[in-house]
């Protein structure tokens, strides 16, 4: 019967031959992920993104907004309103769509009018962050993003707000019409933000 290490000891002394027992590297090497592997695992996660976002812009604006004037007598939607709009303007609206109308507007708001922007500031920010490396330079063009999500999601709220009543708050409406204008600026600010980050890199890449 084979003894155990600690009978061979008492048994023999320091000249013990007790067998080394090695455990297995528990790091598998075939795991180890370099920076090349890294970054074009951001890049597909970039690409999705852009994907998804130019559907959504798509699902959005072009669609959807589109077939709401199909409900509001051919009046467009406050969204899609690049210079703003009045008072006025919104009480015509309100009074061109029913309360059914409203909701649908409403509800796209919450849905597909929440994910655009999340998912379109998520993609730009991760575009930005893998392609500039100054710290100072990322910041600078991660703010308009930023902003655009935050003041495309508080538009959504305020024009919402805006057309509730069918005598507007001037005050209400001159808030939506300033972030929806404020929103479509931000859109394009962060598409040239964009732009120049993979500019710069492909520029830094060449020299």
């Amino acid at each position: 019967m084979a003894k155990t290490p600690a009978q061979r000891i008492k048994k023999h002394g320091a000249n013990a031959a007790v067998p080394q027992h090695h455990l297995p590297s528990v790091i598998n090497p075939t795991t180890q992920r370099s920076p090349e592997k890294a970054q074009n695992n951001g890049r597909l996660i970039v690409i999705a993104g852009v994907v998804a976002s130019l559907f959504l812009f798509w699902y959005v604006h072009l669609l959807t907004l589109n077939q709401m004037t199909q409900l509001s007598g051919g009046m467009a939607m406050p969204d899609s309103l690049i210079g703003g709009f009045s008072t006025d303007y919104v009480h015509q609206l309100h009074g061109a769509m029913t309360d059914d109308a409203r909701g649908q507007l409403s509800y796209i708001h919450k849905t597909a009018g929440t994910l655009f922007p999340l998912i379109f500031g998520f993609t730009w920010l991760l575009l930005i962050g893998t392609n500039v490396a100054g710290k100072a330079l990322r910041w600078a063009l991660w703010a308009a993003p930023l902003l655009f999500a935050v003041v495309r999601l508080w538009s959504n709220v305020a024009v919402d707000a805006a057309l509730a009543s069918a005598t507007p708050d001037a005050g209400q409406v001159g808030l939506a019409s300033t972030l929806t204008v404020a929103g479509w600026v931000l859109f394009l600010l962060s598409l040239l933000a964009g732009g120049a980050a993979v500019f710069l890199t492909r520029r830094s890449k060449s020299v």
